[in-house]
C-alpha cells in the first residue's frame, strides 16, 4: 500500500525588490529604535546596510545622518544628507539635519561651517517656519558670532515655536539684560 501525498502548491518566491524593500524598512525601524535608545553606533551599522540597499531612500539618509551626527562624525553625514536634499528639496527635516552636519560642534565650527549651517537652517525655516529647534540653533550661532540682535530674534522665534523652551528664554533674558555671555555654555 502506497502512501498518498497531498498535493503541494508550487513554491512562489517574492521578487528581490520586494525582499530588499522589506529589509530596508526593517533596518530603518530598528535603526530608529536604536537611535531613540541612544545607541547611534549600533544604529549606524544597520542604517549603513539600508543605505547600500537603497541609497535614494530619504528616511534612511535622515536616520543615518542623525546617527553620524550623534557620534560627532559630521563629515560623514554631510554627503548623505546633501543627496537627501537633492531628492527631497522641500523636506525641512533634511535641511535641519544637513545644517547640524555642516555646523558640527558650535564651539569648534569655522565661520564657513557656520555659514553653510545658516543657509541650511534658513532653508528649513522657509519650508516650515515652526521647524523644531531651528530658531534656537540659529540663535546660538548668532550668539557665538556676537550678533546679539539676530540671536535675540531667533530665540524669540524659538519661544514662538515652543513657549516652554527654557533655554531659549534664558538666552533671550541674558541678551536683554546685556549680561556677559559665557561662550563655554554654547558648546
Amino acid at each position: 500500500m502506497s502512501k498518498q501525498r497531498s498535493a503541494q502548491l508550487p513554491k512562489t518566491s517574492r521578487p528581490a525588490a520586494e525582499v530588499s524593500a522589506q529589509r530596508v524598512q526593517y533596518l530603518v525601524a530598528e535603526g530608529a529604535r536604536l537611535l531613540s535608545a541612544r545607541r547611534p553606533g549600533e544604529a549606524a551599522t544597520l542604517l549603513q546596510e539600508a543605505h547600500k540597499l537603497d541609497p535614494r531612500n530619504v528616511a534612511v539618509a535622515l536616520n543615518l545622518g542623525g546617527a553620524y551626527i550623534l557620534q560627532n562624525k559630521h563629515a560623514q553625514a554631510v554627503p548623505i544628507l546633501e543627496q537627501a536634499a537633492e531628492i527631497e528639496p522641500d523636506n525641512p527635516m533634511v535641511w535641519t539635519n544637513l545644517a547640524a552636519a555642516h555646523l558640527g560642534k558650535l564651539l569648534f565650527a569655522t565661520p564657513a561651517q557656520q555659514d553653510r549651517a545658516i543657509v541650511a537652517f534658513e532653508r528649513a525655516l522657509a519650508l516650515d517656519p515652526r521647524a523644531p529647534n531651528v530658531h534656537y540653533n540659529l540663535g546660538l550661532i548668532y550668539l557665538e558670532r556676537n550678533d546679539l540682535p539676530r540671536a535675540a530674534s531667533h530665540f524669540s522665534g524659538a519661544l514662538e515655536t515652543d513657549p516652554g523652551d527654557r533655554d531659549a528664554r534664558n538666552w533671550l533674558d541674558k541678551i536683554r539684560r546685556a549680561e556677559p555671555i559665557d561662550r563655554e555654555l554654547l558648546g
